[in-house]
């Protein structure tokens, strides 16, 4: 009998994307409308550079300096958070509301249910 356990049938980042505030590409955009939302892209520099949502701030959640740039931001502040296609955001929004940051919508599909 092997000692591996068996495999979890849902992927542990659709576990943690239950746990968060989960919106659709237009719900995304009226609330990007909203003033002192503050829109965030958790994509690669490369990533953001060749396309990004009007106004988001970069904060590369694969980067070396990203926890650095999540301790600067205001716990009180609201936050919208997207990445291309919802798991790296999903991801990063974990860690952010682990770090005491409560106001977090996440976008989920990432870009790519905008374009669809």
């Amino acid at each position: 009998m092997s000692s591996i356990p068996p495999s979890c049938p849902v992927p542990r980042w659709q576990l943690l994307k239950q746990q968060l505030r989960n919106v659709d590409g237009q719900t995304f955009d009226e609330l990007r409308q909203q003033a002192g939302n503050t829109l965030i892209d958790v994509r690669t520099a490369e990533e953001y550079a060749a396309f990004h949502l009007e106004g988001a701030m970069n904060m590369d959640y694969l980067g070396p300096d990203f926890l650095e740039q999540m301790e600067k931001l205001d716990a009180e502040q609201t936050y919208l958070v997207y990445c291309r296609s919802g798991r790296r955001s999903v991801r990063a929004c974990t860690l952010m509301k682990n770090a005491g940051i409560k106001k977090l919508i996440h976008l989920d599909g990432g870009l790519n249910s905008l374009e669809e």
